[in-house]
């Protein structure tokens, strides 16, 4: 009897210790697409420098909103204060845009590592989660890009001020790695502000939270929204208006997918 505990104790181990072999092999594949994809996005295409990379591409385009509205006013420029400053601006921007593209690699991956410990129903129930997430996470960066960057840098922008005698005038340079950052956060806030239903659902698909729970915690979500957005916006009413009336809506619709979604109780199951 000692000897078959022993033989199941190692058994055990040996399973334990396959299973993480194979999550140690599976995110090594994730982490070497991540750094070939890495070093694509800032290696210099044929023919040019260090700005005719795909990182130098992504951030012209990420800054695009900023120099639309200083076109209007005439023009104007960004800059970097320190010798390192643009080419560690190049590698975050790498860095960010390797990051999007792997993503997938890295959801697939877990998700192979996932899918042989479920059932076929439970397979069924989580890969719509699965494919919602990035879905919902490009919803936001987009309307970070399109809707929320053009308003909250016209209002910045709005206190520039021309010289005149005795006064200087007050115009507006960026710093290139400052700009990254405010772009990253917003990007990163909405994105992760609109996974609140692939959040919620997953609570709710579980038992973990019921719909009318969510509906009674309803005057908490506002105020919790409201605070997330002066945290993670600009301090400025326009960004955090429009981060706070996301979140409101998405966990509005959370409440009626929730209610869709929820587990029968037992009263209703003997009920059926």
């Amino acid at each position: 009897m000692a000897e078959d505990k022993e033989l199941e104790g190692e058994g055990a181990q040996m399973s334990l210790i396959g299973h993480l072999t194979e999550l140690r092999n599976r995110l090594g594949i994730a982490m070497v697409a991540f750094v070939v994809l890495l070093l694509i996005c800032v290696a210099p295409m044929p023919g040019g420098g260090m700005n005719n990379s795909i990182a130098s591409h992504v951030f012209m385009f990420l800054q695009a909103p900023l120099a639309a509205i200083l076109e209007e006013k005439g023009g104007g420029r960004m800059i970097f204060t320190a010798l390192h400053e643009g080419f560690f601006t190049q590698i975050k921007v790498g860095l960010f845009t390797a990051l999007c593209i792997s993503f997938p690699i890295f959801s697939i991956q877990i998700w192979k590592f996932i899918a042989p410990a479920l059932y076929k129903n439970e397979k069924a129930a989580f890969l719509p989660f699965l494919i919602a997430t990035p879905v919902l996470f490009l919803l936001g960066a987009a309307m970070v890009y399109y809707i929320v960057t053009p308003l909250a840098f016209s209002f910045f922008v709005g206190f520039e001020m021309a010289g005149s005698a005795g006064s200087l005038a007050i115009e507006i340079e960026p710093r290139i790695s400052e700009y990254l950052s405010l772009m990253m956060r917003l990007i990163f806030a909405f994105g992760l502000a609109f996974e609140l239903p692939v959040i919620l659902l997953l609570l709710v698909r579980a038992g973990l939270v019921s719909p009318e729970g969510l509906a009674e915690k309803r005057k908490f979500a506002i105020v919790i929204a409201f605070v997330a957005a002066a945290i993670l916006t600009p301090p400025d009413v326009v960004s955090q208006l429009l981060l706070a009336a996301p979140i409101i809506a998405l966990y509005e619709i959370s409440i009626i997918g929730a209610r869709m979604i929820a587990p029968k109780s037992y009263d209703e199951a003997a009920d059926t």
